[in-house]
């Protein structure tokens, strides 16, 4: 393990280009603390030429949002056949857009808040306040808006008045060009951490967030203070139990690999709600993973040092 050489991906052109710095950071000190060699790269113009004249054993990604989670990255590294941790491109596209994400494990059986999906256009097309009228009458309020792509909460807002509607949607598609509405779950939002062991997909403990503001979004994501979290989340066994099937049903159904983290509501009648699910976790000071490492008495180091040896044995 400690004679390992890791390039540690992270920044990027995105909009989390700040968040992913923090955590490639983090995920870089805690890589040295074990022994690995590290180095931290820039997802720039230069990445390719690296990879070329500086080969690693190994590629960590700690891309956020775009490039990083698109599978957009992983499919560079897979034609240069430098071994990567992650999940490969196919499943990371699966994973990234919501919808798609939503759709396959309803298809499963497994619970997730009725949805729809409006690109730009067809507010434009079909009179914006129709359609808002018609969401409204569809869903209900309170609704939660967010791109149907992208992560940390960038552009997610719950609407609880319909007069709000219209600057709430604008609001969101200035992340993207298309808008996933769906029911808002008053509930315990509780994130779940899956890690790949030689067993099998391994649950850490769940983190619950209880956000000041009710709304855990980018502001309540990343700045101290602002949210409260449990873990392990404050669960009776058989709700954690169903939490973690959850994770691992999300997992497996979407072909994921190495790491995930599932985000889940937990509804007044204890039905477990999937949301969505990240194939780069953040690995900030404020963030989850790291929360679900400690709690399950190992470190951030130990995890992902394993998480290389296995990515490089795939290259073997």
């Amino acid at each position: 393990m400690s004679d390992q050489w890791v390039a540690v991906l992270a920044g990027g052109l995105s909009h989390e280009r700040e968040v992913s710095l923090r955590s490639g950071r983090r995920l870089s000190a805690a890589l040295r603390g074990v022994g690995m060699t590290v180095d931290e790269w820039d997802a720039d113009a230069n990445l390719l030429t690296r990879l070329r004249e500086h080969r690693p054993d190994a590629v960590v990604i700690a891309l956020h949002g775009g490039a990083g989670e698109n599978g957009s990255v992983q499919s560079v590294l897979e034609m240069l056949g430098v071994p990567y941790v992650g999940t490969d491109p196919r499943a990371c596209r699966r994973a990234w857009d919501k919808p798609t994400a939503k759709a396959e494990l309803a298809r499963a059986g497994l619970a997730t808040p009725d949805w729809v999906v409006l690109p730009h256009a067809t507010f434009r097309e079909l009179g914006a306040q129709a359609v808002l009228d018609a969401m409204v009458e569809s869903l209900g309020l309170p609704l939660m808006l967010k791109p149907d792509q992208g992560g940390s909460a960038l552009g997610a807002q719950v609407v609880r008045d319909a007069a709000a509607l219209p600057a709430a949607m604008v609001a969101c598609l200035a992340y993207g060009e298309t808008v996933l509405a769906e029911r808002f779950i008053e509930g315990v939002e509780v994130a779940v951490t899956v890690i790949d062991g030689p067993e099998g997909p391994e649950v850490l403990p769940a983190v619950e967030i209880r956000p000041e503001s009710g709304v855990y979004d980018y502001t309540a994501r990343y700045t101290a203070g602002l949210t409260d979290f449990h873990a392990p989340a404050r669960l009776d066994r058989a709700t954690a139990a169903a939490v973690s099937e959850l994770a691992v049903s999300a997992h497996r159904l979407l072909g994921l690999r190495d790491v995930s983290r599932t985000d889940a509501v937990i509804a007044p009648d204890g039905t477990v709600h999937f949301l969505e699910v990240n194939v780069s976790p953040g690995l900030t000071e404020t963030s989850l993973l790291p929360m679900a490492v400690e709690a399950s008495g190992r470190s951030l180091g130990e995890i992902y040092a394993g998480l290389v040896d296995r990515a490089v044995a795939r290259s073997i």
